[in-house]
């Protein structure tokens, strides 16, 4: 009965479950199959409770939204009396006290937690590569990175070792794994899901989305996890719409730009190509486009390294191994325990990060740096309010490049950083995006094709356009469907 039921969509499942063809156990057993058969290659896996997730499929109500399906939690997000370590060794052997508010809402929902999935320590990093714990590989390509820092996430809904995943965004951390493992990736509005329970990164770029098979599945994870939260100083009170209504309507007399800084010199013809070619579909479909300017896109990288890593000093000093966090062993007096007890459990990027957020934060620097960046990024998000007066939508590459190989940009922290370039912008202006499937590379004789994804950006608020022309998108060819042997 359970046989091939993890490579069904969200939609596809809660048909079963209603009609009762299917039991959420069934899904579960599916999954845990898949994960042994697959998962000690990819490494997506940090965590899993089949026997906690299966006493929850006991008492599920079916008739909910999400109701008996089983979703993958980013190792970022807090599940009650399961682990939380941030791919860190600093929280090695913490157990979360309770559930973050979207955690709480997809239980409400009906939907069934199951496993934390690997990422970049403290979501710093594009490729998963910076975890403690493991490397994640890219299903497509074992030799390949599945993007970061929610690598875990993509590579588990592509190798249909999830049904789909919990990510967060805080510079292109759901929408790059997304494009890189061809699935669909959704950087909600900031403030449009609560972040209480996601341990902060960057608090004011921070934000949790919906890694899935299809935009469809991507919508209703998205209905389940909207709202108002006021445990969340950020949240928006702000009405939650029918996400999945905006998927049937077509794209006649939508306005699509096309931002003249984000097609440059550099982007892989690949990629430039089945972007291209997505747009002019999109085009027939009806849909109106243009040639937009975002003039300000040239300061974003050093913008937000700026304000990023100097949010990140601030967050990450509270794990002190006083109140939580690792402790060394045998320290020799309180400023050796500080010391060495961070040393420890501080991997290279997270040390590379703090020190340079306390320097940009640093007495005769902060006006310099973080207070300068901060004008700047008000330029930013003026660039896509400028721009959103002329279009609905922005349209671009995710990345400049498909996926990586494995070590590749690992020692050239500013070329890693180059490619969050067409990404990072819509976090410093809190608007929301999405990554969707719109093609490949050719294979070649020493890899496999390589996906690609289009990403289309909105309005803040404007989650109902993104979807619906990401759904078009998607309904114009099978990207979608393909997936790794």
């Amino acid at each position: 009965m359970s046989e091939g039921l993890h490579t069904l969509t969200i939609a596809e499942l809660r048909k079963r479950l209603r009609s009762r063809e299917i039991c959420p156990a069934d899904i579960i057993r599916s999954l845990d199959a898949a994960i042994a058969g697959t998962d000690s290659a990819i490494g997506a896996y940090v965590h899993r409770d089949t026997e906690a997730a299966l006493k929850a499929a006991e008492s599920v109500n079916l008739d909910a939204p999400l109701g008996g399906i089983p979703i993958a939690i980013k190792d970022v997000l807090n599940v009650k009396d399961q682990p939380a370590t941030c791919g860190s060794r600093m929280l090695s052997g913490y157990v979360s006290p309770y559930d973050a508010t979207c955690i709480a809402q997809l239980k409400a929902s009906g939907a069934i937690p199951y496993g934390k999935v690997n990422m970049d320590e403290f979501a710093m990093g594009s490729s998963t590569e910076n975890s403690a714990l493991q490397i994640t590989r890219n299903p497509w390509d074992l030799s390949r990175v599945p993007g970061g820092s929610s690598g875990g996430s993509a590579a588990a809904v592509a190798a249909h070792t999830a049904i789909a995943s919990l990510g967060s965004d805080t510079g292109g951390s759901i929408r790059q794994p997304a494009s890189f493992c061809n699935i669909v990736g959704l950087k909600p509005t900031y403030g449009r899901v609560s972040r209480y329970g996601l341990i902060a990164y960057a608090s004011s770029l921070d934000q949790v989305g919906p890694m899935t098979k299809t935009v469809e599945d991507a919508a209703l994870l998205l209905q389940a996890i909207s709202g108002y939260d006021p445990r969340d100083s950020t949240s928006l009170n702000a009405p939650v719409p029918d996400f999945t209504a905006a998927l049937q309507q077509d794209v006649k007399g939508l306005r699509i730009g096309l931002p003249k800084e984000y097609f440059i010199d550099g982007i892989d013809a690949e990629v430039r190509q089945a972007v291209e070619s997505a747009v002019q579909e999109l085009q027939r479909q009806g849909a109106e486009v243009k040639e937009v300017s975002l003039p300000n896109t040239a300061s974003a990288i050093a913008t937000y390294y700026i304000i990023a890593t100097a949010e990140a000093s601030a967050n990450l000093a509270r794990f002190d191994s006083v109140r939580y966090g690792h402790r060394c062993e045998n320290p020799a007096d309180l400023r050796d325990m500080y010391d060495r007890s961070r040393a420890e459990g501080f991997g290279p990027e997270v040390k590379r990060r703090i020190i340079l957020g306390t320097y940009v934060l640093s007495s005769g620097y902060y006006d310099a740096y973080y207070l300068k960046a901060q004008k700047v990024r008000r330029l930013i998000a003026q660039d896509f309010a400028n721009a959103f007066q002329e279009v609905d939508l922005i349209a671009s590459p995710v990345c400049p490049t498909p996926a990586f190989k494995i070590g590749e940009n690992a020692s050239d922290p500013l070329k890693m950083y180059l490619a969050d370039i067409f990404t990072i912008a819509t976090n410093l202006a809190g608007i929301c995006g999405i990554s969707v499937p719109c093609g490949f590379t050719s294979a070649g004789p020493e890899h496999a094709a390589l996906p690609i994804g289009l990403q289309l950006l909105g309005r803040p608020l404007g989650e109902c356009d993104v979807l619906r022309a990401a759904a078009a998108c998607e309904r114009a060819g099978d990207w979608h469907i393909r997936r790794p042997l």
